[in-house]
């Protein structure tokens, strides 16, 4: 059993005004050692510590800490959630979660955005450890901001967060050795398209660098092989994609390979280092990156009626989630599907009457 120090007043006075004494602290569970207690509560299922939190105050600040993720996640029992930001009729943010191993498969609306940003555009979006960060952005009547804010799924609050080193909106936003990258975009001055931010969560600090290898307009991202690719438009002169990588070893942003950029015509996921990308230019055609042989190879065609475009992707495990317009949702398992151009069986979570715009989607694990 732990112990706490606590101080109380003498009421006799004297030169000991103050006596100390050590109280026991409460175990977590009754009758067992703390470490087994853990054991225990970790493997409650996610969807219950909110519930978790109302029992003790210990009970709560596990659920708050770092301990009980950090447990649940070396014994292969932390939970993935997916994160969609979207942008409604009314064109603010809002931000929907969903628990891929619900039985009630739905999407749930996140109340409590920070105010400031729900009008924004071009925000940037994205999750480290078991926070989620939403930066930067801009309006019509306001220049691109520095601002970031900081949700604890754990708590489920959001708090301002420390800005990043460059203001910016409309940039890329990807997780590399336990690092954000915020990348290219729009500021306030002619460098920052050809710049990006880091976040380190150990010194709570934003790093700038900037390379002429960054250029704006970047409409996708991707991390494959502990290096970042970021895809802009085509070109207007050559119909060519432009597509760089960055290498961690020499901190430098190089042209990426040609053939796979040539491919890269929609959003990307990466599934156990294999490379995939929904094609939109005609119907929902899923492509895969066959590395080996170095071409495309398409794994097959999703139904019309449940593919709402343009979408976003995001990957659970070994199953794929394309998220459309009005959070329409496609499951497919790539370990089942075969290559070839036909339909693909997929499972669908059921339909919305929204015509919310999905901004990004991310997957967030405690």
């Amino acid at each position: 059993m732990q112990e706490v120090s606590i101080e109380i007043e003498n009421p006799e006075g004297g030169s000991e005004g103050i006596s100390r004494m050590r109280q026991p602290q409460e175990p977590l569970i009754r009758g067992l050692p703390d470490d087994i207690a853990l054991l225990c509560l970790a493997r409650v299922p996610r969807e219950y510590h909110t519930v978790l939190k109302f029992v003790s105050r210990r009970w709560r600040d596990l659920v708050h800490g770092e301990g009980l993720h950090a447990h649940r996640k070396k014994h292969n029992l932390d939970e993935t959630w997916i994160y969609a930001l979207c942008r409604d009729k009314f064109e603010q943010v809002c931000c929907y979660v969903l628990d891929p191993n619900s039985s009630r498969r739905s999407w749930k609306q996140m109340r409590e955005l920070p105010s400031r940003s729900l009008l924004r555009k071009g925000v940037g979006f994205e999750v480290l450890g078991k926070r989620l960060y939403l930066m930067g952005g801009c309006r019509w009547s306001e220049d691109a901001t520095d601002e970031t804010y900081c949700y604890d799924a754990s708590k489920n609050s959001w708090t301002e967060a420390n800005p990043l080193s460059t203001a910016r909106c409309y940039f890329a936003c990807e997780v590399l050795g336990q690092k954000i990258y915020a990348i290219g975009g729009l500021g306030l001055n002619s460098s920052v398209p050809h710049s990006w931010d880091t976040y380190d969560p150990c010194t709570n600090n934003w790093t700038s660098h900037s390379d002429g290898n960054i250029v704006p307009e970047i409409e996708d991202s991707f991390v494959l092989g502990e290096k970042i690719y970021i895809r802009c438009g085509r070109s207007a002169v050559t119909s060519q994609v432009y597509a760089v990588v960055y290498e961690p070893s020499s901190g430098t942003w190089q042209h990426a390979d040609a053939d796979m950029v040539s491919g890269w015509q929609g959003p990307a996921v990466v599934v156990d280092e294999t490379l995939y990308v929904l094609d939109e230019s005609s119907g929902t055609r899923l492509m895969m990156w066959e590395k080996d042989l170095r071409e495309w190879v398409a794994i097959g065609r999703l139904s019309p009626l449940l593919t709402r475009p343009p979408c976003k992707l995001v990957a659970v495990g070994k199953s794929i989630y394309v998220i459309g317009k009005g959070r329409s949702t496609v499951v497919v398992d790539v370990s089942n599907a075969g290559n070839g151009g036909g339909m693909m069986v997929s499972s669908s979570i059921p339909k919305l009457t929204s015509n919310d715009e999905i901004i990004n989607c991310k997957c967030l694990s405690i």
